[in-house]
Order: structure tokens, then C-alpha cells, then sequence
């Protein structure tokens, strides 16, 4: 049998079941694995688990966890997606919207911050706000300390789609350590 198969040239009287006539079966279909002990079903899910929070970069929304450019303590903010009007927007930077609901980042971590604004701001386009401030300090506290939780929500609520704009907040709301932020209406 083996010298027609080997001999390169196709046979049309050979079935595939004479070709494996001499194959014997596989006797088990189950892998064993083997250890030098007993694996705990539990242990085996936390290393799993662990394994897999390991591997993904944490991103929230879209937003990464990645330096983003950082900007001065004092430094106003400013932010319009494309069609809010200039009208509006003066009005949003005297502080004439008011804001409904608030959040304080102050003291969180880089992975805490943005977990937090990015649920805040889920929250407050579902229960239909308009504006909502945000308030992320200044970094004054720790001398020569740069404002990285003020430069990642610059950065974070640009890519927020739900957000339409957002400016540094007026000094009786916490001037340049805060920002007003104009939300996309919801439809009901």
C-alpha cells in the first residue's frame, strides 16, 4: 500500500479509507496534565486572573494611562468640540451655566482619576445635566510638583464623546484648579 502512495502519482482507485487502513485509533481524547501536585481550582483562577489583569493596559473609555503633555498650575483651560457656539461658550467661562453635580480628583491615583471621571461623566449625560464641574487641583501643596491629574483631565475630557466643552472654572469655584464642563444633551 505504502509503494502507491509514495510513488507521486495519483491512483483514483485508492480511497482515503485503504490509505488508512494501518492507522490505529487514538485510545484516549483527553489531555492528563501532569503536576508535581494537586492543582487547587481556585488557585488556578487567581493565576488566570491575575495573568489576565497583568496583560491589559488599563483603558477606560478609551482613555489610556499614557503621559500626556503637562500643563502649568495656573494655566487656563479651554475646550470646544467643533459647532458650540462662541456665545455659549462666554457664557460657560463666567460661570453662567450652572453646574449640577461635581466631582474631586484631588489626592486619587492616575488610574483612580480617570475610572472615576470617566463613571462621573457616564452618570451625569444619563441623568440628563447639562454642565457638571470637575475639579482636579492645582499641585500647589507639594512645592515643585507638576499638576499631572490637571494635565490628564485636559486630556481625558477632549476625548470624552459625551463632552461638548469645557474651561477653567471662575475663582469662587476653584478658578484654575477646576473645570466647567458642558455636556451633550440626551435625547428623550
Amino acid at each position: 500500500m505504502s509503494d502507491k502512495i509514495n510513488s507521486g502519482t495519483a491512483c483514483p482507485e485508492i480511497s482515503f479509507i485503504e490509505i488508512m487502513s494501518d492507522v490505529s485509533p487514538i485510545k484516549h481524547d483527553k489531555v492528563v496534565l501532569r503536576t508535581n501536585g494537586p492543582l487547587r481550582k481556585d488557585k488556578q483562577r487567581a493565576y488566570h486572573r491575575s495573568m489576565a489583569e497583568a496583560e491589559i493596559e488599563q483603558v477606560i473609555d478609551g482613555l489610556s494611562s499614557e503621559v500626556v503633555a503637562i500643563v502649568e498650575s495656573d494655566e487656563e483651560l479651554i475646550f470646544a468640540a467643533p459647532g458650540i457656539q462662541l456665545r455659549m461658550m462666554k457664557r460657560l467661562r463666567k460661570g453662567h451655566v450652572p453646574w449640577e453635580a461635581g466631582i474631586d480628583l484631588h489626592g486619587m491615583s492616575i488610574d483612580s482619576a480617570r475610572n472615576e471621571l470617566s463613571l462621573f461623566i457616564r452618570d451625569a449625560q444619563r441623568q440628563s445635566m447639562r454642565s457638571v464641574i470637575v475639579i482636579h487641583g492645582k499641585a500647589f501643596s507639594q512645592s515643585g510638583q507638576q499638576p499631572i491629574i490637571k494635565s490628564y483631565v485636559n486630556d481625558w475630557l477632549r476625548q470624552l464623546p459625551n463632552v461638548l466643552a469645557f474651561c477653567s472654572a471662575q475663582p469662587k469655584d476653584g478658578g484654575s484648579g477646576a473645570l466647567y464642563v458642558l455636556l451633550k444633551q440626551t435625547k428623550q
